[in-house]
């Protein structure tokens, strides 16, 4: 076992080292978006933390900063989280190429599976034990995705700057009390983070 699986996440202070595009490389990152999306149930942040505990914590290929930059821009595009994380990860290391490969990887095992099940799904969908594995995967898949909500907002708590954490705030209440559109209030959260990030440019260069 590598060090890397050893080190628990909060204590990996290592930069992110992109590896060398090559033959190896390609089938590397194909077999890993593969058996990602082939272990994968419930949707599409439970393979962004299971990416991230691959691509980050053992490959060291991106960083924390980099995955959740690429989880902001798979959710606020257009289709599934999922394949959007894998084409982002997939061109951030080898550009188009590694787009196309890392998002075949991440569609093949749930178009060979849903073929499957839909030839199937006459004969079992009233079967009481596949409907009992389905409702037992429920509470699994609850707690991942609150596991991969935690690993990426430590690193914005971990910056001890107010106004993340308050946008974090008001766009939670926004959405989960005022039901608010997602699309409105990333919008409003985007424009915000532009405003502070030129008002920090603009204290920089007078310092």
């Amino acid at each position: 076992m590598t060090r890397s699986l050893l080190v628990p996440d909060a204590e990996r202070t290592t930069k992110a080292v992109k590896p060398e595009v090559n033959f190896g490389f390609y089938l590397k990152l194909f077999w890993t978006t593969f058996t990602l999306s082939l272990f994968t149930f419930g949707g599409g942040f439970v393979i962004i933390s299971l990416m991230r505990k691959k691509m980050v914590v053992t490959l060291n290929w991106i960083d924390d900063e980099e995955m959740m930059d690429f989880v902001t821009i798979a959710q606020s595009s257009p289709g599934p989280i999922a394949l959007n994380g894998s084409l982002m990860v997939g061109y951030h290391l080898a550009n188009i190429p590694g787009a196309l490969i890392a998002g075949l990887g991440t569609i093949l095992p749930p178009m060979i599976i849903l073929t499957l099940v839909s030839l199937g799904y006459e004969a079992v969908k009233s079967n009481p034990w596949i409907a009992a594995a389905f409702h037992g995967m429920r509470p699994v898949v609850a707690a991942i995705v609150l596991q991969v909500t935690w690993a990426l907002l430590k690193p914005v708590l971990g910056k001890k700057k107010i106004a993340p954490i308050i946008m974090l705030v008001l766009a939670f209440i926004a959405l989960y009390f005022f039901k608010v559109n997602i699309m409105l209030v990333m919008a409003i959260c985007v424009a915000v983070a532009v405003i502070l990030s030129l008002v920090e440019i603009q204290k920089a260069g007078r310092g």
